[in-house]
């Protein structure tokens, strides 16, 4: 099973539409995952016809309709794998003993806001994945979405996509 996973898009406050690249992954992947700050419906939408699955949650810059649609903290199964999306960790500080007491259900939680990417295990062995944003670098050096494989409960082939300066 193949994943994209995305956070913090903003369209279209950041940019007015995906870059192609992440296009491409969305139409390989079996299951696109969402991190939120989606900032319009209209992005949902699209990422909802155009993707065979979606798993999103919202985040801080999603309004009233987003936040009707999606929930803060969004779960699902993925071939006997535990997977959590949620927008907000909070400060990288204590980040993994904070998630594994907030998400003791969960083999992976990936997770967004801060446009960093992140990848790290907690003391329990829960997964923590951040892809960065694809629309908004900040501080990094190329705008990044995530890739990975499921297959047998396991997250596998977790590769960092990085996208040409526009």
């Amino acid at each position: 099973m193949r994943l994209v996973l995305l956070a913090d898009t903003h369209v279209p406050r950041r940019a007015r539409d995906l870059p192609a690249a992440v296009w491409a992954a969305v139409d390989e992947a079996d299951v696109v995952v969402h991190a939120g700050d989606w900032v319009s419906e209209e992005m949902l939408d699209v990422l909802d016809k155009r993707s065979r699955r979606l798993v999103g949650c919202y985040g801080n810059n999603d309004g009233p309709g987003l936040r009707a649609r999606l929930p803060r903290v969004a779960r699902v199964e993925l071939d006997g794998l535990r997977l959590g999306v949620v927008h907000e960790t909070g400060p990288a500080g204590g980040r993994e003993r904070r998630c594994d007491a907030e998400h003791p259900d969960l083999d992976v939680l990936v997770f967004g806001h801060s446009h960093i990417p992140w990848d790290s295990v907690t003391p329990r062995g829960m997964r923590l994945l951040n892809p960065g944003s694809p629309t908004d670098r900040r501080r990094q050096p190329f705008a990044t979405f995530l890739t990975a494989t499921v297959a047998g409960g396991q997250l596998d082939d977790v590769t960092l996509d990085s996208l040409s300066r526009t």
